[in-house]
């Protein structure tokens, strides 16, 4: 007669797993202490320094309206390759004219009244220039351009890293942004600081759009997209809180983080917006798009400055 098998006794909890797991959260604990910590210290510093709290409002809204970007994503709408071009090339011709207007020029008038001749400051922005477009293209070679992210061909174990490599690349290429927000703030203009920050928000609207649409199209999920898309934008007031910080211990630095930011927003331009919004064959619209932001944001500009 056969019997029934004894069943076997439920695992008891290793005693150095529970260790472990209880480790774990205490450590969890202790991080977000610290930085709950840190952002009180933050918070006092903020208020102790006006130039710092005004920066870091320009740079949350330039995050709003990338996140407010990325809303007819949510609502299931798809936009077509000619809109997605026409929106690259009004996001170019929006930092084309900030970087004239808002940075360059100011950046001029700061390096003379500092005491430099004119060949003095034409050498102080050009140099500072070049400095800001070699710090992205240093960057560059470390981050994974987000053209090739989006053509490798991998495993589904991969997505989840090429997602975020994506993600970094275009946070990346919206630290110049947020850099020229708080160092226009941190120049002690607010009027111009303002239109500065109210053109990059402009220009951040259809970039957000267009970051949601190309991960969407990319595969990801509606609400990856989107978050992602709003994510994008985060660094902005990052960017911005440090660009002021820095200029605000000197003077003298005002000229070089104009001219950096400049530079650094050039080299987007010329090495990222731009090609990508003539690469399907839409240059036309493209163009026009570039000139409609350009002229928008140069009555923005020189009417509230």
């Amino acid at each position: 007669m056969s019997t029934a098998p004894t069943p076997s006794p439920a695992p008891v909890p290793d005693a150095s797993a529970r260790g472990l797991r209880l480790g774990r959260w205490i450590g969890i604990a202790i991080v977000l202490a610290g930085l709950g910590a840190l952002g009180l210290r933050f918070a006092d510093y903020v208020a102790a320094q006006p130039v710092v709290g005004a920066a870091l409002k320009g740079g949350l809204l330039a995050a709003f309206a990338t996140a407010l970007g990325t809303v007819p994503v949510m609502l299931s709408q798809r936009l077509s390759d000619r809109t997605q071009d026409t929106l690259f090339g009004f996001g170019a011709g929006v930092m084309l004219a900030a970087c004239s207007f808002s940075l360059i020029l100011p950046g001029l008038e700061a390096a003379r009244a500092g005491g430099a001749g004119a060949w003095g400051a034409g050498g102080v922005m050009g140099a500072s220039i070049l400095l800001g477009a070699a710090a992205l293209l240093a960057m560059e070679r470390f981050v994974p351009h987000e053209h090739f992210i989006k053509g490798v061909e991998g495993q589904n174990s991969r997505k989840l890293r090429r997602t975020w490599l994506f993600v970094f690349a275009i946070a990346l290429h919206n630290l110049p942004e947020g850099l020229a927000i708080g160092v226009a703030y941190a120049g002690n203009d607010p009027i111009r600081a303002g239109a500065l920050s109210a053109g990059i928000a402009i220009q951040d609207v259809p970039e957000g759009l267009v970051v949601a649409v190309a991960l969407l199209a990319a595969g990801y999920r509606r609400a990856v997209a989107v978050g992602l898309g709003m994510a994008s934008g985060l660094v902005e007031p990052v960017g911005a809180v440090i660009g002021a910080v820095v200029v605000s211990y000197s003077a003298a630095l005002l000229p070089w983080g104009l001219g950096f930011a400049a530079g650094a927003m050039l080299f987007v331009i010329s090495h990222d917006i731009i090609p990508e919004s003539h690469r399907k064959g839409d240059e036309a619209h493209a163009t026009g798009g570039l000139m409609i932001g350009f002229v928008l944001m140069m009555l923005l500009d020189t009417a509230l400055g």
